[in-house]
């Protein structure tokens, strides 16, 4: 729908004379009014387009849209940097549950619940004035001007209650994604109008596990994103590629940053501060928004949501709630939802997943029966029922279970080991000392990819992007750059929580390198009610640790060639049943490309700059009696294997 002009009640009836215009000397007369008027009496909204000045006296572009009965209304705010106007006009409608289908808009629960819905472009992008910064910083050490995206916030509140009137001046705001990451900034010195936040798979720490780097691994795929994002206001200019295969693109351009340069990023700010901070230092932690959250604290109740198969930031709502869960105070006000889906995934039909069937609606079961009540309890009438601390779905039995807590993240107690054994084995109990090792070679030359070739770009037609992280990993498990250990066939089920801990010990003939770690659920050989999930290999939780990090994020060091090496780190979080007739799998390699940037395997100062003759192969040798993943569960039987055939 174009933009749509409101005026108070319905419109007055235009003459022809009064649309008329003067044809130019010799000429004819324009189709186009110079302003066109839409006739939407019969809508059931009305639409303001309107500027609403901030602190600083920029002024920022804001759709807001009032159903027609509202009275004593409450508001939904969303900031984002992809338009807002583009973000109610998907349908030519007179009604608003229909133009609301945008990234952000759940039209079930905020046209159908009479919310006034505002929807703001970020400062610099789109129709609002000012500069546009990749994911703001808040005042403070990297942003010595006194607005932020916080300020904006309370600022867009304050105007909001006063201008109008239908609403019950009370205020809840929501988001996807960068909109998450808006969602989270405005709980630092709140408006006090403001009453609830929802922050949907929220960017958080771009470099310890969301958007840009995994661990210190370098999202590669993500400098489309950035590209044309940051190059421009309304994000016009489009990533460009001479190759069909993503994977041609960067295996031919090097290094990330020699990909970059070769478009002209070096113009864009974040992709300077990308390449000038490849390490965890202050420039990552000052803004990482988990532990900034943690110090200011948590005044307004707060729903977290979290994707189980996240493709995007599957990091920061955890890492939030873990953060927030450690103050008694800010933990009063915290609530956290986990579903089967991908990003953004909760926000519309959720049956399945790629190749997965959850058989159900479980988007539909959380926008009615989660987000709906929590928003209503707060912005409605308060004696409308909760929902529990912490709904997740559990995955494998395909059940929603509710509970006051996670798991820990450290596994220090309630928790069991798969540990690696002898000949690609996996089971619960440790082998004797000396079980040997197993060996692999990396060599970037030829890198494991992420997904099956082609690879084809987020945005391409034909993309697996959405999906990938539930998508068969039989095509790798075949690989001999990758190492697989797999258990016997489960004769009970085996229920695991939280997030699994890995203890990889090895060493490399390299001195840098990439270790990648995955925890699958095989499917029996045969799936009689669903033939072509038949020995399917299922990613239930992965991610990867660039080796220089081991120690420190913030101090990388070489790896010292041949010398066994602990790499200690956690997977995403998981609540995940593997059923009996299923085995455990747990894959091991060193490169997940092109999602991530290659991995030299020769120590260099700063990969994003590393030339093509640093690029080696190397042979990486696991301890296997060294070598298991902690994951929260009871320990269980031996029994629970069975007998493996001779």
């Amino acid at each position: 729908m174009k933009k749509i002009l409101l005026l108070s009640g319905c419109f007055a009836a235009f003459s022809m004379a009064a649309l008329a215009q003067e044809a130019p000397p010799g000429g004819i007369a324009p189709d186009m009014p110079d302003k066109f008027q839409v006739v939407d009496s019969s809508f059931d909204y009305v639409r303001k387009d309107v500027m609403i000045p901030m602190r600083d006296g920029t002024k920022l572009y804001t759709v807001i849209l009032i159903p027609r009965a509202a009275h004593d209304a409450p508001i939904l705010l969303t900031r984002t940097p992809y338009s807002a106007d583009h973000m109610v006009s998907y349908a030519y409608s007179g009604h608003m549950g229909s133009i609301m289908q945008g990234y952000d808009n759940m039209p079930d629960v905020i046209a159908d619940g009479g919310y006034i819905r505002v929807i703001q472009d970020v400062r610099g992008k789109h129709g609002s004035e000012g500069s546009y910064v990749m994911a703001r910083p808040l005042h403070g050490p990297l942003n010595g001007a006194p607005v932020d995206y916080a300020t904006d916030t309370w600022d867009t509140i304050e105007w909001l209650i006063h201008n109008l009137p239908q609403s019950n001046r009370k205020v809840g705001i929501i988001g996807i994604s960068y909109d998450g990451y808006t969602a989270l900034t405005a709980l630092f010195h709140p408006h006090p109008a403001l009453k609830v936040s929802v922050p949907m798979n929220p960017m958080v720490d771009g470099w310890m596990g969301d958007d840009w780097f995994h661990n210190g691994a370098f999202r590669e795929e993500t400098l489309p994103y950035i590209y044309t994002q940051d190059a421009t206001r309304k994000s016009m200019q489009k990533w460009w590629a001479s190759e069909y295969d993503a994977y041609d693109v960067y295996l031919k351009g090097v290094s990330a940053g020699m990909v970059g340069k070769s478009r002209g990023m070096e113009q864009i700010g974040f992709f300077n501060q990308i390449l000038a901070h490849p390490s965890y230092d202050s420039y990552w932690q000052d803004q990482a928004m988990d532990k900034l959250l943690q110090k200011e604290g948590l005044k307004v109740p707060t729903m977290l949501v979290h994707s189980l198969w996240d493709q995007e930031d599957i990091y920061g709502a955890i890492a939030t709630y873990y953060a927030l869960q450690k103050t008694p105070s800010a933990a009063s006000n915290l609530y956290l939802t986990m579903g089967p889906w991908n990003h953004g995934g909760e926000a519309k039909e959720a049956g399945t997943l790629g190749d997965i069937d959850f058989h159900a609606d479980t988007g539909l079961y959380f926008r009615k029966k989660v987000l709906e009540p929590f928003l209503a309890h707060y912005l409605k009438d308060p004696s409308i029922p909760l929902p529990a601390r912490v709904t997740a779905f559990r995955t494998g039995e395909n059940v929603w279970e509710s509970s006051n807590a996670l798991p820990s993240p450290d596994c220090a107690t309630g928790c069991t080991s798969l540990h690696f054994q002898p000949e690609h084995g996996l089971a619960f109990t440790a082998p004797a000392a000396g079980a040997g090792t197993q060996q692999y070679v990396s060599d970037p030359a030829h890198p494991v990819t992420y997904i099956p070739r082609p690879v084809l770009t987020k945005g391409v037609p034909g993309s697996p992007w959405a999906k990938w992280l539930t998508m068969d990993q039989r095509n790798f498990s075949a690989r001999p750059d990758v190492l697989t250990m797999t258990s016997g066939v489960l004769t009970q089920p085996f229920t695991i929580k939280g997030q699994p801990v890995v203890h990889l010990t090895a060493s490399t003939t390299g001195t840098d390198g990439d270790f990648v770690v995955k925890l699958i659920d095989v499917y029996p050989d045969e799936v009689p009610e669903q033939r072509e999930m038949g020995g399917y290999q299922l990613m239930v939780s992965a991610d990867i640790l660039r080796g220089r990090y081991r120690k420190s994020f913030e101090h990388p060091e070489p790896i010292p060639a041949n010398t066994p090496q602990l790499y200690k780190f956690n997977l995403p979080v998981a609540d995940h049943t593997f059923l009996p007739g299923h085995r455990i799998m747990i894959q091991v390699q060193s490169s997940w490309f092109p999602l991530y940037d290659r991995n030299p395997q020769t120590y260099v100062d700063n990969i994003f700059l590393a030339p093509a003759s640093a690029y080696k192969p190397a042979q990486i040798s696991v301890d296997v009696a060294s070598s298991w993943i902690d994951v929260h569960a009871p320990t269980p039987a031996a029994s629970i294997f069975a007998p493996q055939k001779p």
